[in-house]
């Protein structure tokens, strides 16, 4: 018997597996209970290009307080902010890495924000 984040990473080994065929920067998501992280990782993912998630001091106080970043709202905003990140670091073009999660809810919130703020996946 397999465990929920055995199955998980299963998937996102997958998709990771296709992702290394494109070589391009990889936008990556974790979620947890509390927060959602997003990383923008290089072709060969060697080198972190940008990163941004709830759990940092600014995004904490404008969410209003600890605990507040496992809403769609958060996941918004970290999608706003990833992108703006990657496109200063000069990336435009990213193949999205949703790391197994379903796509869905606070993943596919954060997934068209990036997309809005200008990010092509």
């Amino acid at each position: 018997m397999t465990t929920k984040k055995e199955q998980r990473l299963r998937r996102a080994r997958q998709t990771r597996i296709r992702i290394a065929t494109q070589g391009v920067p990889r936008l990556t998501v974790n979620r947890s209970n509390l927060h959602i992280y997003a990383t923008v990782l290089s072709g060969d993912g060697a080198r972190v290009l940008a990163s941004a998630s709830t759990a940092e001091a600014d995004v904490r106080k404008a969410l209003g307080g600890a605990g507040k970043g496992a809403t769609v709202g958060a996941a918004t905003d970290v999608g706003k902010r990833i992108a703006e990140r990657a496109k200063a670091a000069g990336v435009e073009k990213v193949a999205f890495d949703r790391a197994g999660f379903a796509y869905h809810g606070r993943v596919k919130a954060l997934a068209d924000a990036a997309r809005e703020a200008g990010l092509q996946f």
